[in-house]
């Protein structure tokens, strides 16, 4: 049985500037299924990111509903969003944020105390699962690029998201460690159920999606499985 996770209806973000309104979103529906793979394809400023940000509960939308698991997400009022957030998301950024003064088991551990709770053989079991049980006792200066982003991916399933979302996540990668990540973030949601979103503006992603939203100036352009 396919299970909806989260519904847009009519999502507006507007932003008032000295020059007029800019219309981020401007009436988007998307629903997304629990499972899918989703990339958001766009040029700059076509609201990919603001598209994740609302999702994510980081910013609020100016108009239209946003429910996640048949209930409505707070908007406005940010310890409840923060819940929100705590309780569902997990995010991947292009720059790793990892805490440079702890290893890389450490960062994992970290983010399971802020979740409330320490385990630490799941935090092996999570850098086993990106191929970095070797690398625990090493700090994000000692290791390469992609084997930080392979962290902060360990690091955002650490609190066991419902969704994952991730915005440019490779932008600070070449070729061939990219594919290297897509794929084990893959691997990594299949294996603990995961559903993702993420933008990109890397068409050569494609291929780790099973649906293409394009955006551009805050409308969706095409929504078709990958």
């Amino acid at each position: 049985m396919v299970v909806t996770l989260l519904t847009i209806n009519d999502m507006k973000r507007y932003y008032e500037m000295v020059s007029g309104t800019v219309k981020a979103l401007d009436g988007v529906d998307l629903e997304v299924k629990e499972g899918e793979r989703i990339i958001l394809l766009g040029p700059s400023g076509s609201g990919k990111t603001t598209l994740l940000n609302c999702i994510a509960a980081l910013d609020s939308p100016t108009a239209g509903t946003y429910s996640f698991e048949g209930k409505e997400v707070p908007r406005n009022a940010p310890e409840e969003m923060t819940t929100f957030r705590r309780e569902n998301i997990g995010y991947v950024f292009q720059f790793f944020n990892l805490l440079q003064d702890l290893t890389v088991l450490e960062n994992i551990l970290l983010i399971q105390e802020l979740a409330g709770g320490r385990d630490e053989e799941r935090a092996r079991e999570l850098l086993a699962l990106v191929g970095l049980e070797a690398e625990v006792d090493r700090f994000p200066t000692e290791i390469s690029g992609g084997q930080q982003q392979r962290v902060a991916i360990a690091r955002s399933l650490a609190k066991k998201p419902k969704l994952l979302l991730g915005d440019e996540l490779t932008g600070n990668l070449d070729t061939k460690t990219s594919s290297m990540v897509m794929e084990v973030l893959v691997k990594a949601c299949e294996a603990e159920g995961i559903t993702t979103v993420f933008v990109t503006h890397d068409e050569s992603l494609i291929r780790y999606a099973t649906r293409v939203i394009r955006l551009d100036s805050g409308i969706v352009i095409t929504d078709q499985d990958a």
